[in-house]
């Protein structure tokens, strides 16, 4: 049975059951994940995942319930799930989007990914190790080389009419290296995330991970202090993302959020903005419509520091006594209706990497950060985390530090951006949405030099 045979025949059965409102959920996830080892394949993983959930208003409350299987049974089995389910809750029944809206009409699915052959992947992932092989004899192992083609499809139908349908993909590429120098060990990291197969550089792919991994021997000690930072793009990216959740109302209303009562308030520098964007050409989490069937749009979060709004579906919406931001999110077809961004980053400006320490008489630049589930309190703000990076003197990078442990706020870091590079990133293995930032120059962290 098609997902449409099982839409009608579940709001043709839903009215006779006594159902007054349905909506039907569906999704669709394919992935082909390819790994290397040593010239071999080592992976080779595809999952193929679907399944479809209902909500309606069962004698004014609200039921749920889900299934994987798309047959004739389906639809007596969601119906009596959900009634069940109705009556057991005691909540206030959940709002279901009806309105007539218009929706953006963008194309976020790239038909070149799905010509793209195993074999090509394989051969690319082959290319990439013996490239970074035989780059410095210091390069003593490829540790991690994949390949994930990843393909997801939704739908949302409601039984007043509401039909809507969309589909993304993309191509994630990760490698990770291990360089030796004497006893030193040290590893490099690079990803690329893109709907174009040929775009993959893999000599640009081998240089940058390569010379980040060398660039990273050497590491000494330096006084323990508080210096002036600069952020790289992919660690602020991932602080941001830690603390992402703080921008949500329902962690708002919950009071797990120190922004709570903050609208209109000056939170971030004046040189900061942070902007939802839905329409993303390359973003993972692009959409031209939420969870709950809502209208996309680009939101400014945060304009020149002062908080806009926090993100809303329609239930956190409903009681600010605002409209819904259209950011209601399910984590699969079996969840329920929360909140999440899309692609949310902080705005680039137009300095390089480069200009933000080159001003700089003596601080530290930090590449990664590491323990940002333990580290960090994302409702407090408070972190305190391990680090890696470089010590800057007179506008020159010295050298690299042994691991640092970085401790600050992140509401204080927002207030205290002095400068925004150019090189925006995003941070491919977030939960709160596809998270980016250009690099930051920070006024002062405290930092130790283990």
């Amino acid at each position: 049975m098609s997902i449409e045979q099982l839409k009608e025949r579940l709001f043709a059965e839903g009215k006779n059951v006594g159902f007054t409102d349905l909506e039907l959920y569906y999704e669709k996830k394919e992935s082909l994940t390819i790994g290397l080892y040593e010239g071999e394949v080592d992976k080779y993983d595809f999952s193929d995942v679907q399944g479809a959930s209902v909500r309606g208003l069962y004698n004014g409350k609200t039921g749920y319930a889900y299934t994987e299987k798309f047959d004739e049974d389906s639809v007596e089995f969601l119906l009596k799930n959900a009634v069940e389910n109705a009556e057991l809750i005691e909540n206030e029944p959940e709002e279901l989007f009806t309105e007539k809206a218009e929706y953006e009409e963008i194309q976020f699915y790239s038909p070149e990914l799905d010509t793209v052959k195993p074999e090509e992947m394989i051969q690319f992932l082959k290319q990439v190790e013996e490239k970074i092989l035989s780059y410095d004899p210091r390069v003593k192992k490829v540790t991690t080389s994949q390949m994930q083609n990843q393909k997801f499809e939704k739908g949302l139908f409601h039984d007043k009419g509401l039909e809507l349908k969309e589909a993304n993909n993309f191509l994630l590429f990760y490698v990770s290296i291990l360089v030796q120098e004497n006893d030193e060990l040290k590893s490099g990291f690079t990803f690329r995330i893109t709907k174009d197969f040929k775009e993959l550089d893999a000599d640009a792919i081998v240089k940058e991970v390569v010379e980040q991994g060398l660039s990273m021997l050497g590491e000494r000690n330096y006084p323990n202090k508080n210096y002036p930072v600069v952020l790289k793009n992919e660690a602020a990216a991932s602080l941001l993302s830690t603390f992402t959740s703080s921008f949500s109302a329902q962690a708002v209303q919950d009071n797990r959020s120190r922004l709570k009562g903050k609208v209109g308030e000056k939170i971030a520098s004046d040189i900061v903005n942070l902007v939802d964007n839905p329409f993303l050409p390359a973003g993972i989490q692009s959409a031209t419509f939420d969870s709950e069937g809502v209208p996309t749009r680009k939101l400014n979060i945060v304009e020149e520091g002062n908080l806009q709004t926090y993100f809303h579906n329609l239930k956190t919406a409903k009681k600010d006594g605002v409209d819904t931001t259209g950011h209601a999110h399910r984590g699969s077809y079996r969840g329920s209706v929360e909140v999440s961004p899309s692609n949310f980053y902080i705005e680039p400006a137009d300095q390089s990497y480069e200009q933000l320490y080159e001003g700089l008489e003596e601080g530290i630049i930090i590449t990664g950060l590491a323990g940002l589930h333990s580290g960090a309190d994302p409702i407090s703000g408070d972190f305190s985390l391990a680090a890696d990076g470089y010590y800057v003197k007179n506008g020159k990078i010295v050298g690299p530090t042994k691991q640092m442990t970085v401790a600050g706020n992140f509401f204080e870091v927002l207030q205290d951006i002095e400068e925004i590079g150019s090189d925006l990133t995003f941070s491919p293995m977030s939960f709160n949405g596809y998270i980016g930032s250009p690099t930051l120059k920070i006024k002062g962290l405290a930092v130790t030099v283990d």
